[in-house]
């Protein structure tokens, strides 16, 4: 039987060291059994203007995507309370083709801890109850570490989201989360 081959997903594109971080991230999905398919790979040819090669890269990354039989996204938070939303869509359009979906974040806190945390605690409840941040907006509080999609995407295909807790300054980079989440799918994908 041929290994399955998994897109990984996350923001580690944009860190200086990417290219160290994505070969490491490929070397451990391969000594799990499992083939990686990383966007930091992808070949992209010159493009006129930014506009064109933003559309080249959205383009080649769902060519990817549709190569892969299943997804790890990178969940972690960046740059705000929430995940990466290019890794969010890249999740979206596995699920929407019902490929197995894995998940993690380097960061304990759910998504209702944060968002409170961004609004440094100041939250009220509105006539039912439900808690709403001083924008009035409700406060999403499902147990879950991002949007309820983005969890729910993962766990109503049979995946599971991994949570971990890197150290300060390591939530884009420490592996731990990743190693665990790579033998929870090497097994499901076996």
């Amino acid at each position: 039987m041929m290994p399955k081959s998994v897109y990984l997903a996350g923001p580690e594109v944009f860190l200086d060291n990417a290219r160290e971080i994505l070969d490491l991230k490929i070397a451990l999905t391969r000594e799990a059994g499992l083939v990686p398919i990383s966007p930091g790979d992808l070949s992209i040819p010159h493009m006129p203007t930014k506009f064109e090669l933003g559309l080249e890269i959205s383009k080649i990354d769902e060519l990817l995507m549709n190569r892969a039989d299943a997804i790890i996204a990178n969940l972690t938070p960046f740059r705000g309370i929430a995940a990466d939303t290019g890794t969010c869509f890249e999740l979206g359009f596995m699920c929407a083709q019902n490929k197995p979906a894995f998940a993690y974040t380097n960061v304990q806190a759910d998504h209702a801890t944060r968002t409170l945390a961004y609004f440094n605690g100041e939250m009220w409840r509105d006539a039912r109850g439900l808690p709403r941040g001083p924008d009035g907006m409700l406060i999403e509080d499902t147990d879950m570490i991002d949007n309820l999609m983005m969890h729910g995407g993962v766990v109503n295909r049979g995946g599971s989201v991994v949570v971990g807790n890197a150290p300060a300054g390591a939530e884009l980079t420490d592996m731990t989360a990743f190693r665990e989440i790579l033998k929870i799918a090497a097994a499901m994908l076996a």
